[in-house]
Parts: structure tokens; sequence; C-alpha cells
């Protein structure tokens, strides 16, 4: 939720634990907030693994059979695990089903990554309490997994406190609810059906809430000057509000105070709906006009610097199906868009690992439906006959068991990636560097260096050929055309073979802007010649390239086919 910051000031605020009379209000809970750089994907994530329903009313949030979870749109500063609120919880009547049923999703950026125990099993069961096991989101909230027949659903919140006692009291004392043990055996507070529970924190004092995955937890009142006023007569501080926020759906206002323990602690009028939540990224345009590229000292656009890919990632390289007639995506949708490509990109890494996730980079993401601008349908066209021998054949060669590297693919064998460096999740870097008659680029990934001679030099003769082709460049006004022949075949770009020609565009459109078009030319597997076109975005402030040491101890390489030869033993027994 994009409120007016809430808790960012928490760090140094504090509440006592402070006797107060009975029932200083009743409150009852509203929502847990969880922090995720993408809420619509938030709200998919819950829906599908949690069985939650989305909201109604809104589109950032998901009732949990009656408990609401409510996403923020923003970077996490980090899991809950160790903060002031370690975990949230839910409850299925079949635990070991629901478990084996995540674990075959898998870990995937999108998927769900499981947390295992010292002996390697999901599952442990507590006599007398339950089976529980615990899973991350993607974003780094912690949840535990609980068979209780009891309490199905949402099942609770998990604080860590350093007096776990005091720290239910305070919380029973302030918003009311009831004492009670969780199957005899948890203290706990029951405000309504959500159970509130505490542990030990043992290393100090827990990490503040404000900013990492499990932002906050809101209770709504009905009068929230009178339960403001008699807070404060309690020694209770309002760090922020009460106050209509910014962006509020509704008229209904919000106030922020600190519990114990680094709790964030939101305080809500009936009817409160959250705020409209904006992404704080700078969109990126690509049609300036007029616009004056600037030149070399002899003479050429300079296109000298270093870009990025990071605002293509997640652009389709098809058209997809149902976007036929969409023109441009709106900024919902690509942040929706970048989102899923981000977490589907990286297998279990946490997101700052990801340079393309959403509020680490300043550029917007790309709006562009899909790469392929011609044919117009953005569908790349039809395979000729041979083209459909050669897919067919190709599929058939694909060994299950890799036998040597030949067997791998060029970018596991640190050869090269691709014909066409199309974005991934990270190190989409693109360094240019000019000289008369020369352009030298370099790319991040695999750290692979063009030096493309633009002087009208003729092409190696047919009997040369290269992983990546004979490059010639020349100028046509202010676009670099690069011209590519003599490849081997090796590497295949989309199922392109050997007869490829390929031909790159490279224009400036603004001071940080770099449009790239690619046209495959291959008439052996295609009908017809095909474009693609993205843009690179100039970041001086923020993105260098990094060292991608592949080759030095290449241990993805032994690794697979040391596997590989395991496996073959244990089918062979």
């Amino acid at each position: 939720m994009n409120r007016t910051r809430i808790g960012h000031s928490l760090v140094v605020a504090a509440v006592s634990l402070i006797v107060m009379p009975a029932m200083v209000l009743a409150a009852d809970y509203h929502h847990v907030h969880v922090t995720a750089s993408n809420a619509t994907e938030a709200v998919n994530w819950y829906s599908q693994y949690m069985d939650c329903q989305p909201l109604a009313d809104r589109d950032d949030g998901v009732d949990c059979g009656g408990a609401q979870v409510v996403f923020d749109s923003r970077p996490s500063l980090g899991t809950s695990q160790r903060t002031g609120i370690d975990h949230i919880s839910f409850s299925y009547a079949d635990l070991t089903a629901k478990m084996a049923d995540l674990e075959a999703v898998g870990v995937r950026g999108s998927g769900v990554r499981l947390q295992r125990f010292e002996d390697g099993s999901t599952l442990r069961d507590a006599p007398g309490l339950f089976k529980y096991g615990f899973v991350f989101d993607p974003w780094g909230t912690r949840i535990e997994m609980v068979e209780d027949a009891d309490t199905l659903g949402f099942h609770h919140i998990h604080l860590s406190a350093t007096d776990p006692a005091a720290t239910l009291a305070w919380y029973q004392e302030m918003f009311g609810g009831e004492s009670a043990r969780l199957r005899d055996r948890l203290d706990g507070v029951l405000l309504g059906d959500i159970w509130l529970l505490a542990m030990r924190h043992e290393a100090g004092t827990p990490a503040s809430t404000a900013g990492r995955a499990i932002d906050h937890i809101a209770f709504s009142v009905d009068n929230l000057d009178a339960a403001a006023a008699d807070m404060r007569r309690n020694g209770v501080e309002f760090l922020e509000g009460p106050a209509v926020p910014e962006g509020g759906r509704t008229s209904a206002r919000l106030g922020v105070i600190a519990g114990p323990d680094n709790v964030s602690l939101a305080i809500v009028e009936a009817g409160f709906a959250g705020v409209v939540s904006e992404l704080s990224t700078a969109d990126i345009t690509t049609d300036l006009q007029p616009y004056t590229v600037p030149r070399t000292p002899w003479g050429t656009p300079d296109f000298q610097g270093v870009w990025t890919g990071d605002a293509a990632h997640g652009i389709p390289l098809e058209r997809p199906r149902d976007l036929a007639d969409v023109e441009v995506l709106s900024p919902e949708q690509a942040a929706a868009r970048r989102e899923r490509g981000t977490l589907g990109s990286i297998w279990g890494y946490e997101s700052e690992w990801r340079d393309t996730t959403l509020g680490y980079v300043k550029s917007a993401p790309s709006r562009q439906v899909a790469m392929v601008i011609d044919p117009p349908d953005g569908r790349i066209p039809d395979l000729t006959p041979r083209g459909k021998e050669l897919r067919a054949a190709a599929r058939a060669a694909r060994r299950p068991l890799a036998e040597g590297p030949e067997d791998l693919s060029s970018w596991v064998r640190c050869i090269t990636r691709s014909l066409v460096q199309t974005p991934g999740v990270y190190n989409n870097g693109f360094q240019i560097v000019q000289g008369p008659g020369h352009v030298a680029m370099q790319v991040e990934m695999l750290h692979e260096t063009r030096v493309i001679p633009t002087d009208s030099r003729p092409h190696l003769g047919s009997d040369i050929s290269s992983w990546r082709g004979d490059a010639r460049g020349h100028w046509e006004g202010d676009t670099l055309v690069v011209d590519i022949t003599n490849f081997n075949g090796r590497v295949s770009y989309q199922g392109s073979s050997d007869t490829l020609t390929m031909t790159e565009r490279y224009t400036r459109t603004g001071p940080d802007t770099l449009e790239y078009q690619f046209t495959i030319d291959d008439p052996t597997v295609w009908t017809r010649p095909w474009t693609g076109k993205f843009t690179y975005v100039r970041d001086d402030t923020q993105y260098e390239l990094v060292e991608y040491a592949c080759h030095e101890g290449n241990y993805g390489m032994t690794n697979i086919l040391s596997g590989a030869r395991s496996r073959e033993a244990d089918e062979s027994r």
C-alpha cells in the first residue's frame, strides 16, 4: 500500500509494555499487509497456492477464509523471518497432500520455496498440536502450513518477541480479544477467528517489520478519534495520522503506531479500503521529437556508453493471441508482465538477485506488446517444409542425459548466449565503444564482444564461418546498420540454420534510449523474413557491467555431466 510511508520512522520509535486498563478499545482484525513488488501477481499467487480469493472491491488483496491479506507494490527489504512478525499461517485438512502438491510445483521464481528441517523433511508432527511445515512466497513472506481441522484457511499470525507473555498481554489490553491456549499448548490472543501467537526471539531484539515482507498488521475501530485519545492517555504515540492517506480509496482514516518488538501497527476506521498504489519509476519515452543525435569527434552518431535491456525484460517474442488488437499495454499490465517474467526466470533466488525486480531500476517496464513487429500480426512466419524437417530432427536429437559437452547448449558451454541478446532477468548490460571505422559492442551476459568494421570492407569468404557470423556495419543517416552473414549454424535462433543472414539496426531515439531492431532472413527455415525490436535504456548513475566469469570453474558443466552419469548408473541397476 502506497501509504504515507507507514513505519519508515518506526526504527527510532518504541512503545513500552505499559500496564493499561483492560479493553482500552475494542478493535477488530482488519488485515495483514505484505510487501510484494507487484500486487497483481501476489493476488494470483495466494489465490493459486494458498486457496484465497481476490477481493471483490479492490485489486490488491485476497480474502483467505474471512481474513484479508493486502499487498503493497514496492520492493521488500527482506524476508519476514526474524522480524517482529515472523510468519503467518494457513491450515489444511490434509497437510501431507498439500505440501506434496506445493513441492511438485517446484521452486522456480514464481513457485513455492519449501523450508526443510535438519533431516531434509518438510513436515514435522508436534504431538498434541498438529503437523506443520514452512514455505515462502516469492517475496520473502514466511508461511507456516499446519493441519488443524478446527480452523481451516487463515490460521494465525506469529509474532517474534523478547517477552512473549508481555507482548500478548499488550495486544489484549490494547485491542481486546480473548486470552486463550491453542490446542491447550500455545498461549495466544484470539481476535474473533484470528489467532495471535508469540514465540521467544532468542537473539536480541527482533528486526523491524517496516518495509519487510510482512510490513504491518492493521486493526479497525468504529471511532478512531476516541480510540486515538484513549491510546494517547495511556502513553501510546501516533507516528502518523490519524488522517486520510494520500490516494485513499475511501474517506476512512488511518493512524500508525509502533507495537512491541519493532512491529508496525495500523489503526483504521471502518470502511477503510487501502490506497491506490503506484510504482515510483519513470516511463521511458521513445518518440522524442525532434531529437538531434550527438556526434563523435569524427562525425558519426555517438552511441557510446553502457545501456541496459532491463526495461524490455518480459516482452514476449510473439504477440499473444489474446492481445491481437492491443496497441500498447497499460502501465499496470506491463508491471504485472514484468513481475511474471522476473519471477519465472530465477529458481529460488531472492528478489535482490534479480536486476529486473520492480522498483529496483529507474525505468518503468516497457509497454510494448511483443518484439515481433513484422509480420504486422506479431507472429513468426510459417516454417518451410525443410524448416519443419530441421525442427523435428533437432527435437529427435535431444538427449535426456548429456553424454558430453557437445550435447549441452552454447550458453552452458560458455561459448555464446544467443544470436539476439534479448533481455533476461539479470546481466542485461550492453556497452558500446566507438572509434574511426569501428564499433565495438560488449554484452554483459557471457561478456561477448563484437568488433564491427564500418569502413565498407567486404565480408569474409563463404568458406569462413563462425558461431555469431561475420558482421559489417554502415551508417544510414543516424542509424547504424549491421549486416551479418557466414553463420556456422551451430547456435540457432528460433531454429535458424547456417543459411541465415541477419540485419541489425541501432537508432538513438532520445538522450537515454537506443532502439534495436533485428531482421531474421533464413529462406531454408521460414517462408519470409521477420523483424523484432526492443529499446535499450541508459542510466549512467545506476548501471555498470560486472564480471561474468563463465569459464572459470564451470561447475555447472561438471555437475550436469556427473549427474547424468549418476542417473545412468541408477537406471542400470
